[in-house]
């Protein structure tokens, strides 16, 4: 292990055993020390009023200001609201709020909205309150309104037919996303927009009993949800942005499933035979974009010489500690439109004969210089959320120090929103799933078109427009497979991006709980199978 990784983990440990302290400090002067469900009864005790009650609390890494369905996914992670189609065990489109669906051109869909479902407010589940609920999120989303490209939308009883702008065969893939979800539109208008924005009604298993944005969501068994009863009675769903605040209250026993657990406490955490530590292949990347209107980082070589000097192996190995595999490409390689060609590694001698080709030389005090300036980056970072996501960025630090470049770090809670409103950045830190419909065409789209919701540098790629066209209208998956990975290799020797590592889900799971696994796509949390012992 590198002498840097070896101080980063004390760190880690030191900061653990503060935070420990801290909490048993809190835990002893305060009734609710944000660990404890509804009851009043802390998850791991076992009391009278727990027995009779079947609460969970469950911890997410990342904080929610809103519970819009259409611009978060919380909604349906919690169970409350649901959408026309879902993702099955093997990641395959299947019925959800409809029970089928079929093309009748390149154009138009037409869905069965399936009978007896109701909202949670009592009102009918059919296709005019579908129709209203896509309007609704059209409206009031321009990334939804992008992914979804629909022209006009017709209801008549249960048949919900959506005709889309263009040919667009992978169409239904779109709606398994959360931001699709159905929403009461009668609840928001009697409820007015901010009240049902940290209330939303829905048809999922759980109501929304109360909101604190970024903090926690209780939720309450639907008694009349459609697809069976709820196992448990009440939910409490928190968020918490720092890994270690979150794995002390999975040890703790403070919470029964959290998400997002700190790699270098697992194996005290697998020491406890109450406790059990889930690691899931996810469909997630974690990457670099290159400001497209930086001068220090437009030139390609200077752009292909950081590609050299990510020591993803490091990362790999020493931060995530195996629970990830290097990054090729957007897409991991184990997917059928994955790259299968292998990964960069770290090459410190081709990384600085790049930049010598560029015009830089070293000066006296062994830092990169071009026409007396020194080459100084500025990396915009994740403050938290993913623990891994902060320390990535200090590694390629290190290593591009030794090559003569100095990289200044601003960490930021949501470097997204930086870069959409600053230009003095070279670097960005990017985390997204790139594949949670099991195909690649909605990432593309999202981060190579201008204006797409995973683009908010801009970038445009040139040779890249007439493959995505090609790729928005082919159906066949074959096909589909092969533009992608065509599109990939255009990408990849633009390098826009500098992709790292697709990280494992590391999930904390009580051995109380049973009926539910995490699914890669990250989207079916709170479920109506979900139970405690």
């Amino acid at each position: 292990m590198s002498l840097w990784i070896r101080s980063q983990r004390n760190k880690v440990f030191f900061g653990f055993i503060l935070i420990l302290c801290t909490a048993i400090f809190l835990s002893g002067c305060s009734q609710d020390n944000g660990v404890n469900t509804s009851s009043g009864s802390s998850v791991g005790e076992k009391s009278s009023v727990a027995s009779a009650s079947k609460n969970i609390t469950i911890i997410h890494s990342l904080p929610n200001d809103t519970l819009d369905p259409h611009n978060t996914w919380i909604t349906l992670r919690g169970g409350v609201t649901e959408t026309l189609l879902r993702l099955d065990e093997n990641m395959k489109v299947s019925p959800w709020l409809a029970s089928d669906w079929k093309a009748t051109d390149d154009r138009t869909w037409v869905f069965t909205i399936r009978e007896g479902i109701q909202f949670q407010d009592g009102t009918p589940l059919n296709a005019e309150a579908a129709k209203a609920s896509f309007e609704r999120g059209i409206a009031d989303s321009k990334a939804l309104a992008a992914a979804l490209k629909i022209a006009s939308i017709e209801a008549n009883g249960r048949q919900l037919q959506i005709t889309t702008t263009e040919p667009y065969p992978a169409f239904p893939t779109e709606l398994v996303h959360p931001t699709t979800s159905i929403i009461s539109v009668a609840a928001e208008k009697q409820m007015g927009k901010e009240a049902f924005n940290n209330a939303p009604v829905g048809t999922g298993p759980f109501k929304v009993t109360s909101f604190t944005p970024g903090s926690v969501m209780h939720l309450v068994r639907n008694e009349e949800y459609w697809d069976g009863k709820a196992k448990l009675d009440k939910v409490t769903f928190r968020f918490n942005a720092d890994a270690n605040v979150r794995t002390l209250a999975f040890q703790s026993k403070q919470a029964d499933i959290v998400f997002h657990l700190a790699p270098e406490m697992l194996a005290s955490i697998e020491a406890d035979n109450e406790l059990s530590v889930s690691s899931v292949t996810s469909l997630r990347t974690h990457y670099f974009t290159y400001n497209p209107a930086s001068s220090n980082v437009s030139d390609h070589r200077v752009r292909e010489a950081l590609e050299k000097l990510i020591d993803r192996d490091v990362i790999v190995q020493d931060i995530m500690l195996g629970h990830a595999s290097a990054a090729n490409g957007p897409f991991n390689a184990s997917l059928p439109f994955g790259n299968k060609e292998g990964y960069q590694k770290l090459d410190e001698a081709g990384a600085i004969q790049l930049l010598e080709s560029a015009g830089y030389t070293k000066g006296s005090d062994g830092k990169l210089q071009k026409d007396g300036k020194p080459l100084t980056l500025k990396l915009i970072a994740f403050t938290g959320v993913n623990p891994e996501l902060p320390l990535i960025p200090q590694v390629v630090q290190s290593e591009a120090a030794q090559a003569g470049i100095t990289i200044e770090i601003i960490s930021v809670e949501y470097p997204e929103v930086y870069i959409a409103d600053h230009t003095d950045w070279d670097i960005s830190t990017a985390s997204y799933l790139t594949s949670p419909r099991g195909d690649g065409g909605s990432f593309l789209n999202s981060a190579y078109v201008p204006g797409g919701s995973y683009n908010p540098a801009n970038i445009e790629v040139d040779g890249l427009e007439p493959i995505l066209k090609e790729l928005n209208e082919t159906g066949d998956t074959d096909q589909r497979n092969e533009l992608t990975q065509e599109a990939v290799k255009v990408i990849n020797k633009a390098l826009p991006h500098s992709y790292i590592i697709n990280p494992n889900i590391l999930v904390g799971i009580n051995q109380r709980v049973t009926g539910w696994k995490p699914g890669a796509e990250e989207f079916y949390i709170v479920t109506h199978t979900l139970d405690v012992k």
